[in-house]
């Protein structure tokens, strides 16, 4: 069964909507609530709370470059990346619906961390960190979780693996 294109739309701006507001809420709480604090630990340091600010990309890449290049790349570079994927992701003749929304999720989640790279000098807001025992995630955010998964969702998609349960044509598989 197909989605008609209104329908597609309504997920499309739903998903795009609900990640970057779930991100930018999380971002402002752990900016007004976390500041000066150390981090806070639960269930038995699985996960951690704490306010980090990050000039460079996943895992801190290329916040060692010099300011004027580190702009260039994650501010005129993101956006010039946000802009071409947009100009893709909204042809009409565009990939099938869970390519789409994995794609819209990564989307969403540059771009709100774009925007806060805009609204607060270069710097994206990260708070959360996984890890057990010496083993652990960098510092992020909910922006970064909708890039992470919806880059694995697009990898698992690209390889026949459908993570809505439906096939290629958009038909639903199986007895889910």
């Amino acid at each position: 069964m197909k989605l008609s294109r209104l329908l597609r739309a309504v997920f499309v701006a739903g998903t795009i909507v609900s990640t970057i507001g779930c991100d930018q809420a999380t971002k402002h709480i752990a900016r007004s609530h976390l500041a000066g604090l150390p981090p806070i630990s639960f269930l038995g340091g699985l996960v951690r709370i704490g306010l980090a600010q990050n000039e460079g990309g996943f895992l801190s890449i290329g916040s060692s470059l010099p300011p004027a290049l580190r702009a260039r790349v994650f501010l005129l570079g993101v956006a010039a990346v946000l802009v071409l994927a947009v100009v893709y992701l909204a042809r009409p003749a565009g990939p099938r619906f869970s390519v789409l929304l994995c794609a819209w999720c990564i989307w969403a989640g540059g771009l709100s961390n774009l925007l806060d790279r805009v609204l607060f000098a270069g710097r994206v807001t990260d708070f959360m960190i996984v890890g057990l025992g010496p083993l652990h995630t960098g510092v992020f955010n909910v922006a970064d979780v909708a890039i992470v998964a919806g880059a694995v969702f697009l990898v698992l998609s690209a390889y026949g693996a459908h993570p809505t349960g439906a096939g290629p044509d958009g038909v639903q598989m199986g007895n889910r």
